[in-house]
């Protein structure tokens, strides 16, 4: 079935069109002189027929940035299945409290959070409460299992001056708080404070920020790489936006805040914290499992485009394959899932599952043909609602608001420094379109002429 549904594509996209009212107008967008030195390719196809309405460039292999994104979360559902939940387990082992990571990014994730109505803090808090039901004063050690991924917590490929910022934040078995702490600076008589949440000493803070008497706030933040000691940099005037600063090993800052939490709370914690791998046997007494479904995660990687979410994603499809959960088996399974689909292999390359990575490859017929197969399979809605919507949700909230459009725009953007993409599917009066739209050499205008080839779509049906 998939080998037929690419043949169908493979056949319309090779071959151009005869002119259309589609054509004329995405031709005419491509062409405009502000676009002149940008590489475009774009695939626009029929959802229900897989039939091509309009290529351009479509085998042509472009870096896709966030787009990368659609092709980890595809291959997530067809490996894992849409009802696979991340499970993390916390238990007793003696007098040993032990934590056993399942890989899930949105543990304690703000943004999930507010949506589900939790405080911060909650995870912390759930399993003091749970220590104290079973009437626990002291624990000796604390043991934090991650090792259902490898130890390689940061993608070789990223851009080194960047492993500080919340979206290259290292990726690890168990992930905290988005494996960022947020560092918020306000000038008050005259000097400037600095905040750290959530609260803990597992980070040294250096202040060398000076208050402004007039804005703007130009506060910044850099941590050395292989510490945690953060030093804040800049002027405030009067109280700038937190600054998500990306820590190292988040399974031992998961377990360094714990401590401190237990400690607060007078569960006295006597030994010591340890990073291991641990076998449960008949003594383990689970107290809590947290619980987080694929399609929530699939939903914070595609609609905010969470790159944790989508490197997680990446490692878990290799763990549950009874592999090392790892990049690089990741990256191999994902690829056979291309392939099953009778995609070239010069039409991808994967590197990492975010699209951070420049070294990412895909094409628009990769894309698309990915999408056409999400379209035919028995998850279609399920992963529908994980993309952003026109005029109401995630990276597209601010954009095609206009009422033929609002609520008609389904899909997933992308950006890097020179790349900018968006791939998805649109509805029209006739039907439904899926499209992919990447570009290389983008310019400050391109987001615009992609958001009109997708206007282009629906106006012309």
């Amino acid at each position: 079935m998939k080998g037929f549904i690419f043949s169908l594509l493979l056949t319309a996209t090779l071959v151009r069109a005869a002119p259309t009212n589609l054509a004329k107008r995405v031709d005419a967008v491509i062409s405009r002189p502000s676009q002149k030195k940008v590489t475009f390719a774009v695939s626009i196809v029929q959802a229900r027929t897989g039939r091509a309405v309009y290529s351009h460039n479509p085998t042509k292999p472009m870096i896709p940035a966030s787009n990368m994104k659609l092709i980890v979360t595809a291959a997530a559902f067809e490996y894992l299945g849409a009802d696979f939940q991340y499970e993390t387990k916390v238990a007793l082992y003696a007098d040993t409290l032990v934590v056993t990571g399942a890989g899930d990014p949105l543990l304690a994730d703000k943004v999930t959070d507010r949506k589900n109505g939790r405080e911060p803090g909650w995870v912390l808090d759930d399993i003091t409460a749970a220590l104290k039901e079973n009437n626990i004063t002291h624990i000796n050690d604390i043991i934090v299992d991650s090792s259902i991924f490898d130890d390689e917590r940061v993608h070789p490929s990223w851009p080194k001056a960047e492993l500080n910022r919340w979206y290259a934040c290292e990726v690890a078995g168990l992930n905290y708080n988005g494996n960022c702490v947020e560092v918020t600076a306000e000038t008050v008589a005259g000097k400037v404070k600095l905040t750290v949440e959530p609260q803990t000493r597992y980070v040294s803070i250096t202040n060398k920020c000076r208050p402004a008497t007039r804005p703007p706030d130009t506060v910044w933040c850099a941590r050395e790489f292989g510490t945690n000691d953060i030093t804040v940099f800049g002027r405030c005037h009067k109280k700038c936006r937190p600054i998500r600063v990306a820590v190292e090993r988040p399974a031992a800052f998961f377990g360094y805040l714990l401590a401190e939490r237990l400690a607060s709370a007078g569960i006295a914690v006597r030994g010591r914290f340890l990073e291991k791998k641990i076998k449960p046997d008949e003594q383990f007494k689970t107290l809590l499992t947290f619980r987080t479904t694929l399609p929530d995660v699939a939903a914070r990687c595609n609609k905010d485009s969470f790159g944790l979410a989508a490197e997680a994603l990446l490692k878990t499809i290799a763990a549950h394959s009874k592999k090392t959960g790892s990049w690089q088996q990741g990256r191999e399974i994902t690829s056979h899932y291309l392939s099953a689909l009778n995609i070239p292999a010069e039409q991808y390359n994967i590197d990492d599952g975010s699209g951070l990575s420049r070294a990412d490859k895909l094409t628009t017929s990769a894309v698309t043909t990915v999408l056409l197969d999400v379209y035919n399979s028995p998850y279609r809605q399920t992963y529908k609602d994980t993309l952003a919507v026109g005029g109401l949700d995630g990276t597209i909230k601010k954009h095609f608001k206009q009422d033929k459009y609002k609520a008609h725009v389904f899909g997933k953007t992308g950006y890097i420094n020179s790349v900018k993409s968006f791939s998805g599917l649109c509805s029209t009066s006739k039907g439904e379109y899926i499209f992919s739209i990447l570009t290389n050499r983008a310019n400050g205008k391109t987001r615009t002429a992609i958001n009109d080839i997708v206007k282009a779509t629906i106006d012309s049906d």
